[in-house]
C-alpha cells in the first residue's frame, strides 16, 4: 500500500523528488463536482426594444440582424427532492440585441432591444452539512438568509457572446408565437439602453433566433493536497511605453501581411 502523502517538503529519494516536486501543499479551493456543456439554438426569442427603436419599426418592411451581447446570467441553485446530491440550476441570459429596420425609401435604422432566455439544468453537487464562515464576509439584513444556504453548492456559468442568426418582424395581431412572461429586469441591465424599453403593448414585435455555447459547473469548496514543483516567479522583464519616440513603438508592430494577401482557403473546425 503506498504511502500517504502530507503536506510538507518532499522526502529525499521519494518518488515525489525522483519527478521534480518539492513539496507537497494544502489548498483551499473549489472542486467541480459535475458539469455539462451545451449548444443551445433559441428560436423566436423577443426582442423587448427601447422606445426609439419601436418608432423606427412601426413603419419599417423588414429588419436585419446585426449583433447580440451577452449583459449577465442570473443563476439560482436549488435542491432536487427526492434525489439526495442533484440540483436545479435555473440560468436566466440577458442578451442585447441591435439590428436595422429599413423602410420603403432604404433608409436604414439601428434598433436595439432586450432578449431574455430561461435555461434549467440538473447536475450533482454532492452533499455538504457544514455552515461556512469566514471573517471576510461582513454581517448584513441577509446574512440569516445566506446562513440557510451556506450548505448549497455554487453555481458557474461560462458564455460567450451568442451569434446571432436571424431576425424577423412581426404584427403583434399575427403573432401565434405567445406573448411573453412577466419577468423583472435588474436595474443596471436597464441601464445598459439608452431609452426605456417597451415591455408589453408594443403593435408590432422583433424575434430573433440566437446560437449560445455555454458551461455550466456545480463546485464545492474543498481543501485538496497538490504537488508543488516551484515557486511561479515571472520571467519577462516589464516594459514600458516610451512616448517620447512613437516611431520606435510602431517599428515593433508586424507587417499586417494577411491584410494585403487574404489567404486562398479557410480552414473549418
Amino acid at each position: 500500500m503506498a504511502d500517504r502523502v502530507t503536506p510538507g517538503p518532499a522526502a529525499a529519494g521519494s518518488a515525489q523528488t525522483v519527478n521534480n516536486i518539492k513539496e507537497s501543499v494544502c489548498v483551499h479551493t473549489r472542486k467541480v463536482y459535475d458539469s455539462c456543456k451545451d449548444k443551445d439554438c433559441i428560436e423566436d426569442l423577443v426582442v423587448f426594444l427601447d422606445a426609439s427603436s419601436q418608432c423606427y419599426i412601426a413603419n419599417a418592411i423588414g429588419v436585419r440582424a446585426r449583433s447580440a451581447e451577452l449583459l449577465f446570467v442570473g443563476i439560482d441553485v436549488e435542491e432536487v427532492a427526492f434525489n439526495r446530491g442533484y440540483y436545479t440550476i435555473d440560468c436566466r441570459y440577458f442578451y442585447k440585441v441591435k439590428g436595422e429596420a429599413y423602410s420603403l425609401s432604404n433608409k436604414c435604422n439601428e434598433i436595439c432591444g432586450l432578449a431574455v432566455f430561461d435555461k434549467r439544468v440538473i447536475l450533482f453537487g454532492s452533499e455538504g452539512n457544514a455552515k461556512i464562515f469566514s471573517s471576510s464576509s461582513a454581517p448584513s439584513c441577509d446574512s440569516m438568509q445566506t446562513l440557510m444556504k451556506s450548505n448549497m453548492p455554487v453555481a458557474v456559468v461560462e458564455a460567450v457572446d451568442p451569434i446571432i442568426l436571424s431576425m424577423k418582424l412581426v404584427d403583434s395581431c399575427d403573432c401565434n408565437l405567445g406573448d411573453s412572461e412577466c419577468f423583472d429586469i435588474p436595474p443596471f441591465i436597464s441601464t445598459s439602453f439608452s431609452d426605456n424599453l417597451v415591455i408589453s403593448g408594443e403593435p408590432r414585435r422583433v424575434y430573433c433566433t440566437l446560437g449560445q455555447f455555454s458551461i455550466v459547473k456545480l463546485e464545492r469548496d474543498s481543501q485538496l493536497l497538490i504537488p508543488v514543483y516551484d515557486y511561479c516567479v515571472p520571467e519577462k522583464e516589464c516594459v514600458g511605453s516610451n512616448d517620447t519616440d512613437p516611431c520606435d513603438l510602431f517599428k515593433r508592430i508586424k507587417f499586417p501581411v494577411d491584410e494585403f494577401f487574404p489567404p486562398n482557403t479557410i480552414h473549418c473546425d
